[in-house]
């Protein structure tokens, strides 16, 4: 590669990010939320750049350490006041509304396609969340939930679009707050389907998909035993001896074969002022026998056989592990669990600093993919160009800031580094004061 390309490939990143993540719309984002309200010391895309691209990948997660890192961006130091003091519910309305406008950016500029086989719908959602432990002393305000001890915790909740390579939506709730509850099915499901994990089972949450014009697929609870109707066209079972029966009756007698069948669910829906009503739904059913685990995987869609075949199905859950690696990557190389802090702003500040640096991540691994459309795309993985993109983020920033117009004036380094160098507990008394110094 010739200096020239590198540069020209380098320009493209800081351009596609700041094209991503205007400077225009960021102050302006600054200001509507009242994270800034007077530019003198902070600039809010300065700030955007450096706590993103420097700070996301950053082992060492401390206010101090984010503090320097600004001071280097901007070659001016500040206060420890007016930098501490920016830590506000402000910061965190600013920083959520980032992640909102990054989320739309991935979706819109989506690099991915949907195997033939899916072509009929407009997008595979996966839903899940994970748990991020907090000091104890919150644990009053974020109890932890199964916990013996005392605890406290929180939970990111992730929607992730196979299509756009990235979340659709993410949301900071209490640990205790059920998963089912979480999920809040609208006019988006829209013949898009959405992987299910246990904890979003509920017969009620699948009526709502159906009647939303949208797909799921969940594995089906142990202890759920319908009744099956018919067997769709693709199972080779006997029909007559199968048809009535209820799930259990069936699997004993299965030898490895798949059970593909219409299956009648029922369950009581509650309404206002008490009211209860018994509710009787016709779903798909579908059992094939997993020879890792050597038991039958039990599952249940509403999409027919006539749009994916009951292997089909099975492989389509499988691609449920693309949000266990989501949390991977938060967490191994964007320290989304490494909150030490008992300050519930900078908590929720971390948080959201871990997922625009994913963000920022995926947009620019969605660039690299569309510069190699003749490289084997299954070779793109997201975990091997999470530990490039960690190793080079600090170039990247870099190249942004030059890209802005912010450019490195050595003499002024020289100051910034001998204040921040200054212990700032001046009074402080140290054992080697007279001894040398």
């Amino acid at each position: 590669m010739t200096d020239e390309k590198a540069c020209i490939e380098e320009d493209i990143f800081a351009m596609s990010l700041c094209t991503m993540f205007s400077v225009a719309w960021l102050r302006e984002t600054a200001k509507r939320t009242n994270f800034i309200k007077r530019e003198r010391k902070i600039h809010p895309e300065v700030f955007f750049w450096v706590i993103s691209l420097g700070y996301g990948v950053s082992l060492l997660r401390t206010l101090a350490g984010m503090k320097r890192m600004y001071e280097n961006a901007r070659n001016k130091t500040i206060s420890d006041s007016s930098w501490y003091y920016r830590f506000t519910p402000e910061l965190v309305a600013f920083l959520h509304e980032c992640v909102i406008h990054g989320m739309k950016q991935l979706a819109r500029d989506s690099c991915r396609s949907l195997d033939s086989r899916l072509n009929c719908f407009l997008d595979v959602f996966i839903q899940d969340s994970t748990v991020i432990r907090l000091n104890k002393v919150l644990a009053e305000k974020w109890p932890a939930a199964r916990s013996r001890t005392v605890a406290a915790g929180v939970k990111v909740n992730v929607l992730v679009s196979v299509k756009a390579n990235g979340p659709k939506s993410v949301s900071i709730i209490p640990e205790r707050t059920s998963d089912v509850k979480t999920l809040r099915i609208g006019s988006w499901i829209r013949d898009r389907i959405i992987l299910i994990d246990l904890g979003f089972y509920k017969y009620g949450l699948f009526s709502k998909i159906q009647e939303k014009g949208g797909y799921f697929v969940s594995r089906m609870k142990s202890n759920a035993n319908p009744r099956i109707l018919s067997l769709n066209k693709g199972c080779k079972l006997d029909k007559e001896k199968i048809k009535g029966l209820k799930l259990s009756e069936i699997l004993k007698g299965l030898n490895k074969e798949i059970l593909d069948a219409k299956v009648e669910i029922q369950y009581i829906k509650t309404g206002g002022k008490r009211k209860r009503e018994l509710i009787m739904e016709e779903f798909r059913l579908i059992a094939i026998y997993n020879q890792d685990d050597e038991k039958y995987h039990v599952y249940i869609t509403n999409i027919s056989d006539e749009l994916l075949t009951a292997k089909d199905i099975a492989d389509l859950y499988r691609g449920r592990w693309e949000i266990e690696l989501v949390f991977k990557e938060l967490k191994s190389k964007y320290q989304l669990d490494i909150v030490e802090t008992t300050n519930e702003q900078v908590i929720k500040a971390f948080i959201w600093i871990s997922i625009l640096t994913m963000i920022l991540s995926k947009e620019i691994y969605n660039i690299v993919r569309k510069l190699n459309p003749d490289k084997q795309i299954a070779r793109f993985t997201q975990m091997r160009w999470s530990n490039i993109f960690v190793e080079s983020s600090h170039e990247i920033l870099h190249e942004v800031l030059c890209y802005l117009g912010v450019k490195d004036i050595i003499t002024t380094k020289y100051e910034i580094y001998g204040s921040q160098a200054l212990d700032p507990h001046v009074n402080r008394e140290r054992f080697r004061d007279n001894l040398w110094a």
